[in-house]
């Protein structure tokens, strides 16, 4: 077993303003190893459970907080990627194979929220966030259908959007079009914000790697975009917002030193790192007092303590 010397270095203070969310005497743990790549962390407090998907094993797994026991929660997940709850407690997730947004029900059945838009299928739905009035808002960058490891490989019939659906009535909208690979999104916590995430670098070296912020006008439209945060030499993936506003973005493909977890103060500054062995796809806010932040790492899930909580979003 290895002993971490507190504070743990891993957790680096940027700006004297990441100081106040680092605990001295919390260090890193990695929960679980064994899938092959991990995203969609999603946490049930009212079962003290924490769900997350492993994309290429095709499968959804559950982390128990009681036991630390790892179980499988759902097999074949039709390559889920994204997760979250809606305002009723519902499991929301994004899947690839089968180009759908779907919601798990009480009593376990699932429905399809959306599998197409305009007459042709989405791409392949990556990740989800429910605003307060029950809208899903969720990306669909295709990534499920550039090959078979993490879906099925198929032509893209649409852009590449964000899209505002009202699961009561079935109506959807695309709020946002001009992304290269729009990606994880989550709202500021009063939602006159939308953050979301562009890792189009895998469209090309021109493309963007960078968090853009929206207005939210009405609660149904996107004004006023611009860049937040260039990730640069690395991506984002998975965002959450914390209760003052600060965004924890999972930080990918940037190598030792980069990979892990950025923190950014509301105004765009980096004022803290968690550094990790792997990329980090994905990440959420969680446990008894939503003051652990949980992420997806590669092959492995990964926790620590904050002295923050998860905005009072899903």
């Amino acid at each position: 077993m290895e002993i971490i010397r507190y504070p743990d270095r891993r957790i680096e203070t940027l700006d004297q303003r990441f100081a106040r969310y680092k605990l001295p005497n919390a260090a890193l743990e990695m929960l679980w190893t064994g899938g092959r790549w991990l995203e969609g962390p999603v946490w049930f407090g009212d079962g003290r459970y924490l769900l997350f998907s492993d994309i290429p094993n095709n499968r959804i797994l559950k982390w128990e907080e009681e036991t630390g026991a790892v179980s499988v929660f759902r097999k074949p997940s039709n390559n889920t990627n994204g997760n979250t709850r809606d305002r009723q407690g519902r499991l929301i997730s994004c899947e690839h194979d089968t180009r759908r947004v779907t919601r798990t029900e009480h009593d376990g059945s699932i429905a399809v929220l959306i599998d197409e838009f305009d007459g042709r299928p989405l791409n392949a739905p990556n990740d989800v966030v429910v605003k307060s009035d029950g809208s899903v808002w969720f990306t669909d960058p295709g990534y499920g259908i550039l090959m078979d490891y993490e879906g099925h490989r198929a032509e893209f019939e649409l852009d590449t959007s964000v899209y505002r659906l009202d699961p009561e009535s079935g109506d959807a909208a695309a709020v946002a079009d001009d992304f290269s690979k729009p990606n994880g999104l989550c709202f500021s916590p009063d939602e006159s914000l939308l953050y979301i995430v562009d890792t189009g670098r895998s469209d090309g070296p021109e493309h963007p790697t960078h968090i853009r912020v929206f207005d939210v006008v009405d609660g149904i439209r996107l004004t006023n975009g611009r860049v937040f945060a260039d990730m640069d030499p690395g991506s984002s993936d998975g965002i959450r917002a914390d209760r003052d506003g600060n965004i924890w973005s999972g930080a990918c493909w940037g190598g030792e030193g980069y990979d892990g977890v950025h923190c950014y103060h509301p105004d765009g500054t980096l004022i803290g790192r968690i550094h990790l062995p792997a990329p980090c796809s994905n990440l959420c806010f969680g446990g008894a007092r939503r003051n652990r932040l949980f992420m997806t790492v590669s092959q492995s899930l990964f926790a620590v303590y904050v002295e923050t909580t998860g905005a009072q979003t899903p």
